[in-house]
């Protein structure tokens, strides 16, 4: 068997969830997409609703709201209440990890009135939102203005507070960094009720550091200060064919972003945007993209593409046809681009209802399309979501470029998965050694894609089932995700909590640098107020005496330190 080889695997029994599975899209049609269409429509109005106020009346709202806030975090009592927690339901993160933490004994904080924008600032370039603000309410009030977030990611329901708290890309990371690099200030609820403003270089530096991948665990974010950036109302996309071998798809994915001179700071040689999706073993699709203007747009002989429309083909389908007509060049509205694929959720949308992407259906029921990832978990039942834990694949593998090769061929060795996506970002050197951090000595290779200030790494995003699963062969997806995590570890690579996790206390912070936000912890507070960041992403229901004991003890940093086999 070669290196590339996958194993030979038994064939699985079937049981009734398998029947379920198969057959829920009865659930998604009549039940699930109607109330995400409604629940959308309402947010849309309230969101409307909001913008209509001025940014003067948004402001003194949220000072309100801080105060309610602040005012219950101090009705806590430490010896009889839980842990402090936000309100919201476990089933609405955007993710496939349960949020089993909410499970044990908390005491509950109401954010739900947080979903403002509260400044466009046009001479300091920056967006001031609260952490329910989601990417396609910024986006609807920014691009008229020819403005954008400098990292917009890609999916409608995804919120400021989460991608700051957990982890956001783009296609345009490469050039800035993941969400959270572009957040210039945090505001800040502390365990003792203070209100901090957080940046780089206040008294609050540390904490400014530590926050991003924190997961809310060293304060409530009650709002944030984004980077603006220039745009055109065009995105001029350019789709090129890869063919060859894994190793030969990453070079290809790498040269379509990564000048071999070294010059990764040069615009005129760097594009704007930039995504990659693996569709088998041997064949790719590069994605390069640029800013344009809606005169160059409309010159005759250029294709515009408005991808947004309901009955459109799902964009990875559409991406996939330069396999077949070789390079094209189109121009797609750039609030579209932005959220192209949000409507078939990547590709997960063929798995939830698998002839959603047919034209009947896109005309006669695709304005009803997406399912909302929260409905979608809170009608799955404790049965099924073990089945898709299992069964299914939601990873993102952060892994440094010069790797890229060697994580597809791992991925297709254990898993056989396509569509893969790959989107590179900026991994900066920063003044403190933060949750995920750069390789020491990163910068004297001169690697393609490296500069002196920042490692280039690239988000593997591994989404779908697994091939060993549509054939109907054995499969154990936990194990897989360990060795996942495992190879991640010996690599210098990095796991988004959002998904699942396998990850031992100590192997999580074998993966993940534990000093800087320990620090934060005790010095602000958390420790006793909030959950530690590895039990509110350890899988699994966390009893209230478990989560009471993991605060009562400090992590030691040598967790991060020491060298510990990898389970």
């Amino acid at each position: 068997m070669s290196d590339l080889e996958a194993p030979l695997r038994p064939k699985r029994k079937k049981i009734w969830v398998d029947y379920f599975v198969n057959f829920r899209w009865i659930i998604v049609i009549f039940v699930v997409l109607p109330i995400s269409f409604t629940l959308y429509f309402l947010t849309y109005l309230g969101d409307v609703r909001s913008e209509w106020k001025s940014f003067e009346k948004r402001q003194k709202e949220h000072d309100e709201n801080v105060k309610k806030v602040v005012k219950r975090l101090k009705q806590r009592n430490p010896s009889k209440d839980g842990l402090v927690c936000t309100a919201r339901k476990p089933y609405i993160a955007v993710g496939m990890r349960n949020v089993d933490y909410k499970r044990a004994r908390h005491f509950e904080v109401d954010l739900s009135a947080f979903r403002n924008i509260l400044e466009i600032d046009q001479e300091r370039m920056i967006a001031k939102c609260e952490p329910l603000v989601n990417m396609g309410q910024i986006t609807r009030v920014t691009v008229p203005m020819n403005l954008a977030l400098a990292v917009v990611a890609e999916l409608d329901d995804l919120t400021v507070g989460g991608l700051i708290n957990g982890y956001g890309i783009e296609g345009s990371s490469h050039k800035y960094g993941l969400f959270a690099d572009t957040v210039v200030a945090y505001e800040i609820v502390l365990a003792d009720g203070k209100v901090v403003r957080a940046t780089k270089d206040n008294e609050y530096s540390d904490l400014f550091y530590a926050i991003p991948w924190s997961q809310g665990t060293l304060g409530l974010l009650v709002s944030a200060e984004i980077k603006l950036i220039p745009i055109k109302e065009y995105m001029k996309l350019t789709y090129t064919p890869v063919r060859g071998n894994l190793k030969e798809l990453a070079q290809g994915y790498i040269d379509s972003f990564a000048p071999r001179d070294g010059d990764q700071d040069n615009d005129e040689k760097v594009p704007d945007f930039v995504e990659t999706m693996i569709y088998n073993p041997s064949e790719a699709v590069c994605m390069t993209g640029r800013y344009a203007s809606k005169e160059e747009a409309k010159k005759k002989g250029n294709k515009i593409n408005e991808v947004g429309w309901w009955f459109k083909p799902w964009f990875y389908q559409h991406a996939e046809k330069a396999l077949k007509k070789g390079e094209f060049v189109e121009y797609i509205p750039t609030r579209e681009y932005y959220h192209r694929h949000t409507r078939c959720l990547y590709w997960e949308g063929k798995l939830i209802l698998p002839f959603a992407d047919q034209w009947w259906f896109r005309y006669t029921l695709g304005w009803l399309m997406p399912p909302k990832v929260s409905l979608l978990k809170a009608t799955q039942g404790e049965a099924i979501r073990n089945y898709y834990h299992e069964m299914h694949v939601i990873q993102d593998m952060l892994v440094p470029l010069y790797k890229v090769g060697d994580a597809l061929e791992f991925v297709h060795r254990e898993m056989e998965l396509y569509p893969l996506w790959l989107c590179p970002h900026k991994l900066y050197k920063l003044p403190c050694k933060t949750m995920i951090y750069p390789e020491p000595g990163f910068e004297l290779h001169h690697r393609q894609g490296d500069t002196h200030y920042a490692q280039m790494y690239t988000d593997v995003g591994v989404y779908y089932a697994p091939g060993p699963v549509l054939r109907g062969e054995e499969f154990d997806g936990a194990e897989a995700v360990r060795r996942l995590e495992s190879w991640l570890i010996e690599n210098h690579g990095f796991q988004p909590q959002y998904a699942v996790s396998e990850l031992s206390e100590k192997n999580f912070w074998k993966m993940f640098d534990a000093e800087l936000y320990e620090q934060c912890r005790r010095k602000y507070g958390a420790v006793g107020t909030f959950m530690s960041v590895y039990y509110k992403c350890k899988k699994g229901r966390k009893t209230e005496k478990e989560v009471q004991e993991a605060e009562q003890a400090h992590l030691e940093t040598a967790y991060a330190e020491v060298d510990i086999p990898v389970d």
